[in-house]
C-alpha cells in the first residue's frame, strides 16, 4: 500500500481505493472540512501526477469526467486550498509525493483502464442536508428541495421576494463559478421555466458573493444536488481518448504484478535499487503482464 501523510492531510492507495482525508488543522479550507474523507475507486482514476515547485510541490488527482458530481460541478475551477484533490507537498516530502503518484500510475497501466467519460457517477454526492452560506444567501438542500435563504448582505430586489424554494424536480441543472478579479463568486440553480438570466445580485436562483474565492462550502451543494439530477451522458473529449481493452489475464497474474511492483519499492526506498535500476525493473515486470 502507498501512502503519505503531511499537514494538510493523507492519501493512502491500495490498488482499489485511494482514499483522500482531510487534515484537521484550521488552515484546512472549510468546504475540505465539511466534505471529509472521500474513497476514490480506481475506475474513477484518469491519472495523478506530482507537481514540484520551489517549496515543495502539489500531488493532483485527476479523476475521469462524470465519475465525480463534485468535479463535474466545479469544471476545474477549484483551486488550493479549497481543492480535495490537491495535496500540498513541504520539500522534505516531494520524494514521497513522487513515490506515491509512480504506485498510482504504475497500477492503472496494469489494469489498463478506461480514462474517458462515465455514463454513472463512481463516487457519491455529499450527505444530505447540506446547507452552506456566502455572501448575500445560504442554500439548504435536503434531498427533495433547494431552498435560498437571503442574509444582510442581499440586494433589496431578494430581501423583497424572501426566500425562495424549489422542488428538486424543478430543477435542470447547477452552475457554480469562483469570485474572480472584480466578478461574483455564483452558485446558481436552472429551473424550468425560468425567464431571461439576471445579474447575480438580483437573481432569485442565485447565491452570490464578492469576497471569499470559493464561497466557504458552496460547492458541496452544488454536487450534492448534481448527483441527485438525472444524467446526461458526457461527451468524449477527442485529445483524452480512452485507453485498448486490458489483455485476458487473470486476477492472480494482476496480483503477483503489484505484489512485485511492492516488493522492487521497498528495495528501491532501503537504496538497494538505483533510480535507473527500479524503472528499468518496473517496465520489464509491466511488459510482462501485457504478454499474457
Amino acid at each position: 500500500m502507498a501512502e503519505i501523510a503531511v499537514p494538510e492531510g493523507s492519501w493512502t492507495f491500495n490498488g482499489d481505493l485511494l482514499r483522500v482525508v482531510p487534515g484537521s488543522g484550521k488552515e484546512v479550507h472549510e468546504l475540505r472540512r465539511t466534505l471529509g474523507a472521500v474513497a476514490v475507486p480506481r475506475e474513477a482514476i484518469a491519472g495523478v501526477t506530482f507537481e514540484p515547485a520551489r517549496k515543495g510541490g502539489h500531488l493532483r488527482l485527476r479523476l475521469r469526467k462524470g465519475a465525480d458530481p463534485l468535479s463535474d460541478a466545479v469544471a476545474g475551477t477549484l483551486g488550493p486550498p479549497a481543492d480535495p484533490y490537491r495535496l500540498a507537498v513541504p520539500k522534505a516530502r516531494a520524494g514521497a509525493a513522487e513515490y506515491f503518484a509512480d504506485e498510482v500510475r504504475d497500477t492503472l497501466e496494469i489494469y489498463q483502464q478506461p480514462t474517458g467519460p462515465c455514463e454513472d457517477y463512481l463516487l457519491p454526492g455529499p450527505d444530505v442536508p447540506i446547507s452552506a452560506t456566502a455572501g448575500d444567501g445560504t442554500v439548504i438542500f435536503d434531498g427533495e428541495r433547494v431552498r435560498l435563504e437571503w442574509t444582510g448582505f442581499a440586494a433589496s430586489e431578494k430581501e423583497k421576494a424572501g426566500p425562495q424554494e424549489y422542488p428538486l424536480s424543478a430543477v435542470t441543472g447547477v452552475e457554480w463559478k469562483p469570485q474572480s478579479g472584480m466578478g461574483y463568486g455564483t452558485l446558481r440553480f436552472r429551473i424550468k421555466g425560468e425567464g431571461p438570466a439576471q445579474s447575480p445580485q438580483k437573481d432569485l436562483r442565485c447565491v452570490s458573493w464578492g469576497i471569499q474565492r470559493f464561497g466557504g462550502a458552496t460547492a458541496l451543494v452544488a454536487a450534492a444536488v448534481l448527483a441527485r439530477l438525472p444524467r446526461e451522458l458526457p461527451q468524449e473529449p477527442s485529445e483524452t481518448p480512452a485507453l485498448p481493452p486490458a489483455p485476458p489475464a487473470g486476477g492472480d497474474a494482476h496480483d503477483a504484478v503489484l505484489r512485485r511492483l511492492a516488493e522492487l519499492g521497498e528495495l528501491h526506498r532501503a537504496g538497494v535499487l538505483t533510480d535507473e535500476e527500479f524503472a528499468s525493473a518496473k517496465q520489464a515486470v509491466i511488459r510482462r503482464l501485457h504478454e499474457i
